[in-house]
């Protein structure tokens, strides 16, 4: 009995073909996530992200032409995945501005975004920064919209908990405590792990907001 191989559709193929160029892409950014994490900037090259993807130098310069290509999208890409677990976590949270804050603080430490490899690479990116503009876009200390979300929190403890501070200028020091801790992080110290990291950030919101958090970062349910 004749078989008869059946043509897939041309939907199907154009499908297919999008799928294969994304993955891809996206074994060429993991790749180079490890580069960066393993040898830095200045010594990752298209030949080692090829080498590390298991595909050719020609797909490499086929996707992104690039060394500088290759480097945005990485970082593009990072930015993207960092924003989408923020707005996650919020939208977990619920309405509660104090449970909101916490969950906000908890997943800065969550081991799919801090962890030693991409904490490295963010470190290689962030030191070339200051000379690339289009850098600068990318991974200022915390894009606009996270930080609006911070001065906003803030201004709702502040009235629930009749603090006294200023909400734009806490929310400053918010973010700059957790930049310094993921900069420890980045440092590799023995003494600072993801778990003291994060008990130093519970400290900080029960040392600024007693009535809302304990010094675990647990939420104190009587606040007025």
């Amino acid at each position: 009995m004749n078989t008869i191989a059946l043509k897939s559709p041309p939907d199907a193929e154009k499908r297919g073909r999008k799928a294969s160029k994304e993955t891809r892409r996206q074994q060429l950014i993991e790749a180079t996530i490890d580069s960066l994490a393993k040898r830095g900037y200045s010594e990752t090259t298209m030949a080692d992200v090829a080498d590390g993807a298991g595909l050719s130098r020609g797909i490499v310069n086929f996707h992104f032409e690039s060394k500088e290509k290759l480097l945005v999208a990485t970082l593009q890409y990072m930015a993207d995945e960092y924003s989408a677990h923020w707005r996650a976590a919020l939208q977990k949270a619920g309405d509660d501005p104090a449970r909101q804050l916490g969950t906000l603080v908890a997943a800065d430490f969550d081991r799919s975004i801090c962890n030693k490899r991409k904490l490295a690479a963010w470190c290689a990116f962030w030191g070339e920064a200051k000379s690339r503009p289009t850098y600068q876009a990318l991974c200022g200390s915390r894009d606009e919209a996270y930080q609006n979300v911070f001065v906003d929190l803030c201004g709702k403890l502040k009235q629930d908990g009749d603090y006294s501070f200023d909400p734009p200028v806490m929310a400053l020091a918010l973010s700059a405590m957790l930049e310094g801790l993921w900069l420890r992080l980045m440092m590799g110290t023995e003494e600072v792990t993801r778990e003291t990291a994060y008990q130093s950030a519970c400290e900080f919101l029960g040392a600024v907001f007693p009535k809302h958090f304990s010094r675990d970062g647990q939420r104190v349910e009587t606040a007025t």
